[in-house]
C-alpha cells in the first residue's frame, strides 16, 4: 500500500536516469562507423543494426564476448527478423555503459565496413 500511496518522486528520478543512460548509449553506438540504432520507445535495450559488417548477429555476439569481453545478444535470439542486429542493455551504471561501449567500438574499428 505504501508503494502506491507514498511519495513517487523516485519514479521521476529513475526515468530521468534511464533516459540519460539510453541517450549516452545511443550517442556511443551511433558514433561507430557502420552501426546505427534508433531511439527505443520502451524497455532497457538498444537494438543497433550491424549489417554493414558482413557477419551474422551470432558471429558478432560470439566474437564480442571472446575478443572484447562484452556480452551482447544476437538479434536472432529474438527471431529471424533480428538478423543483422545485436541487443545492448542500458539498465546498468553509466560507467558500465561507457566501458562496454568503448570495448565494442574498439572491437569494430579494425573490421570497418
Amino acid at each position: 500500500m505504501e508503494a502506491l500511496t507514498g511519495p513517487q518522486d523516485f519514479v521521476e528520478q529513475m526515468v530521468a536516469d534511464y533516459r540519460r543512460r539510453r541517450d549516452r548509449m545511443l550517442e556511443l553506438v551511433n558514433a561507430i562507423p557502420g552501426v546505427h540504432a534508433q531511439t527505443p520507445q520502451g524497455a532497457f535495450y538498444v537494438f543497433p543494426n550491424v549489417k554493414s559488417y558482413g557477419l551474422t548477429s551470432k558471429e558478432i555476439a560470439a566474437r564480442l564476448i571472446d575478443e572484447a569481453g562484452v556480452a551482447v545478444l544476437a538479434g536472432t535470439d529474438f527471431g529471424s527478423g533480428g538478423e543483422g542486429y545485436i541487443r545492448l542493455v542500458y539498465a546498468v551504471s553509466m560507467e558500465v555503459i561507457e566501458e562496454g561501449m568503448e570495448k565494442i567500438a574498439r572491437w569494430f574499428r579494425p573490421i570497418r565496413p
